[in-house]
C-alpha cells in the first residue's frame, strides 16, 4: 500500500548494496537467500547499475529493483565471498551530521545537552565502503570512532513537516563518523576533524526503510577489536531522525542519495580514561539493529 502524499511505497523492502565482481566496475545488488542478486542482469538492462540513480527514479525505481529481485535468475546471482562491497551510495552528493545528539554522549565531553542541532558537513571523499580500510594520516594523533545511525534520502526533500520527514527516506545504513579530535578541538568549527579522507564508512546495506520501520528504536554499538565500546538504543536522540530533516529541509534541498548522520552516543575513545584512539591494526564494527555490521580495518 502507498504511505501518505505520494512517499515512497509501503511493501519494499530490500536489503540494496554497492558491489563488484572480480575486477568489475560497481553495481547495484540486493541480499538475498542466494548471496547477491544483480539487479541490472535481473532487470536485463532496465535499472542503471549505480545506487543514486536508482534512488533518484523514486516510487518507480524501488518497484523495479522489487519485481527484478523477486524475478532474479541464477545466473544474476553471486556469492557474497566472492565480491567486493563498497558503500552503498559511494558518492552522495552531501553528507549531514549532527553532532552531541545523544545526551549522555554531550556530557561524557563535558557539554550541555544541545538546544539547537550542531550540524557539520563531511564530503564525498571521506566515504568508504565495508572491509576498507581506515587510513589515519599524519596530521592527526587522536582518530576517533562513533557509532552512527545514517539516513538515505529517497526523494527531493525541501521545507518538509516532522510528521511527513519519514515519507522522503529510501533507507538506513551503518556509519561511523571517525573523527580526528586533536584537529576536531583546534577550533569552533569541527570539519577540519571530520572531513579526512577514508573517515566516513558506510553500509555494509542500504535496508529500506519498510524493512526497518521506526528509526527511533533500534540498538547500536560499536566494538573495537571485538570489545564493547559502545551500546545505546537511537530512542535516546535528543533531536530524532524526523526532526533532523525537518530541520535540515528548511535550510537545503535534500536530494536523493544524500545521507544524513544521525549522532553517535557515549562511549567514545576520547572521552575514556585512559582515551582510545584508533591504532594501526585494529578494526572497528558499527551495529545497527536490522541494518547488519559495518567493519573496517584501521592503517596508519
Amino acid at each position: 500500500r502507498l504511505r501518505p502524499n505520494g512517499a515512497i511505497l509501503n511493501g519494499i523492502a530490500m536489503k540494496l548494496v554497492t558491489f563488484s565482481p572480480s575486477g568489475s566496475t560497481p553495481r547495484i545488488g540486493a541480499l538475498d537467500d542466494a548471496g547477491v542478486a544483480d539487479l541490472a542482469v535481473a532487470a536485463e538492462g532496465a535499472l542503471p547499475t549505480r545506487m543514486i540513480d536508482l534512488l533518484a527514479r523514486g516510487e518507480a525505481g524501488l518497484r523495479a529493483a522489487a519485481a527484478a529481485l523477486r524475478a532474479a535468475p541464477s545466473s544474476a546471482h553471486h556469492a557474497l565471498s566472492t565480491l567486493t562491497l563498497h558503500a552503498p551510495v559511494p558518492r552522495p552528493g552531501k553528507i549531514l551530521c549532527l553532532g552531541r545528539n545523544y545526551a549522555a554522549h554531550a556530557r561524557e565531553g563535558g557539554a550541555e545537552v544541545l538546544e539547537h542541532p550542531i550540524i557539520f558537513l563531511k564530503p564525498a571523499t571521506a566515504v568508504i565502503g565495508p572491509g576498507a580500510p581506515i587510513i589515519v594520516p599524519a596530521a592527526t594523533e587522536k582518530p576517533d570512532y562513533e557509532a552512527e545511525l545514517a539516513v538515505v534520502i529517497g526523494r527531493p526533500c525541501r521545507d518538509v513537516p516532522e510528521a511527513r520527514a519519514l515519507d522522503y527516506v529510501a533507507g538506513y545504513t551503518c556509519a561511523n563518523d571517525v573523527s580526528a579530535r586533536d584537529l576536531q578541538r583546534l577550533t569552533h568549527q569541527w570539519d577540519q576533524g571530520k572531513m579526512l579522507d577514508t573517515f566516513c564508512p558506510l553500509g555494509p546495506a542500504l535496508v529500506t526503510a519498510d524493512e526497518i520501520g521506526d528509526p527511533g528504536g533500534l540498538e547500536i554499538s560499536a566494538h573495537l577489536n571485538g570489545q564493547e565500546m559502545q551500546h545505546s538504543n537511537t530512542r535516546l536522540m535528543i533531536f530524532s531522525v524526523p526532526f533532523f530533516i525537518s530541520y535540515l529541509s528548511r535550510l537545503v534541498t535534500l536530494e536523493p542519495g544524500d545521507i544524513l548522520l544521525t549522532g553517535t552516543p557515549d562511549g567514545v575513545g576520547g572521552a575514556r580514561t585512559p582515551p582510545v584512539f584508533l591504532q594501526n591494526g585494529d578494526t572497528i564494527s558499527i551495529t545497527v539493529e536490522g541494518i547488519g555490521t559495518l567493519s573496517n580495518p584501521v592503517q596508519r
